[in-house]
């Protein structure tokens, strides 16, 4: 059994109309979804926007509410009422917003920033607070001597390293990442990924990894999820996913990725032109009449591929 089971989530978001504002129906965010992470690894969830890959993190954490299916964290199943309270839930799941720029409050320092899960889960003195608050700073690469200082006075970077230091205040063991990196430049980008390996394997973590980017995901993920209108299309290893693709999305997202070596450029170009011709003469055929992904099958015993019925 790994760290965290998903089982078959649904979010579903109600919608409203008519004069007495009713349900006229309801839009499936997430459906049918299910992964499993071991500790220590790093599971990434990829896909375009509005696919369901934040939805579901946020479902995971519980600040989206699970309409049907199962978390199961540590053999607890945390889509039961009452169950998040009695486990404190939020001291071992913690999670790395999208924007440094808005996930932090401008008008408090860098000290209660991080200091706050301390202040709702461990009971310090003032001091011991504020040696603790040293000691995160200097674990992600910022100097102690920026407690006092305000969230406007650090780069991009150093506010999400802000950010990571709030994430790991208390020890927690999964880490669900929301595009950590996509408001960042590319050069502080590698900093942080390097970074968030290294705290990973300092501190045993275990990361969900949200990201639109699949060469990031490539570079932080030992298995991968690819998500599309709030299902699964693909499942697998990272080997499995770049080097051998089933589903005619997941080609169509690795032949988008740019290659830089110019020896490859016939090959990748080549490989365009097949996943462009498929896309253009079998898309149909991989999705049902709603336009939505098949179930899962499996095609060997780490790859999963939304296959069409016929196989």
């Amino acid at each position: 059994m790994g760290l965290l089971e998903v089982k078959e989530l649904k979010v579903h978001f109600p919608i409203r109309g008519g004069l007495f504002h009713r349900d006229v129906g309801e839009v499936k965010a997430v459906d049918n979804v299910s992964f499993t992470i071991e500790q220590g690894q790093t599971y990434g969830l990829v896909g375009e926007s509005g696919s369901g890959k934040t939805t579901t993190g946020r479902a995971i954490i519980g600040l989206n509410s699970i309409t049907g299916g199962s978390v199961i964290f540590e053999g607890q199943d945390l889509a039961l009422r009452g169950v998040r309270k009695q486990r404190n839930v939020r001291k071992d799941i913690q999670m790395i917003f999208q924007d440094p720029y808005s996930s932090l409050n401008p008008k408090k320092r860098v000290l209660d920033i991080v200091a706050e899960p301390l202040r709702n889960f461990e009971k310090l003195s003032p001091q011991e607070e504020k040696r603790r608050v040293q000691e995160l700073l200097l674990q992600v690469g910022l100097s102690p001597e920026n407690i006092y200082k305000y969230p406007h006075e650090f780069s991009g970077g150093q506010r999400q390293r802000i950010g990571i230091a709030r994430a790991i205040a208390l020890k927690p063991k999964l880490i669900i990442a929301d595009e950590p990196v996509s408001a960042l430049d590319v050069s502080v980008q590698a900093q942080v990924l390097n970074f968030m390996q290294d705290i990973q394997k300092e501190l045993n973590l275990t990361y969900l990894f949200v990201s639109h980017d699949l060469g990031i995901i490539r570079h932080m993920c030992d298995h991968i999820g690819i998500m599309y209108k709030g299902r699964h299309v693909e499942q697998g290893t990272a080997k499995d996913i770049f080097d051998n693709p089933q589903h005619i999305y997941t080609k169509r997202l690795i032949a988008a990725i740019p290659d830089i070596d110019p020896l490859q450029r016939e090959k990748q170009t080549q490989f365009r032109k097949s996943v462009s011709s498929e896309y253009e003469q079998a898309f149909r055929n991989y999705f049902d009449e709603e336009g939505l992904a098949y179930s899962l099958k499996a095609i060997s015993e780490t790859h999963l591929v939304a296959l069409p019925e016929k196989g």
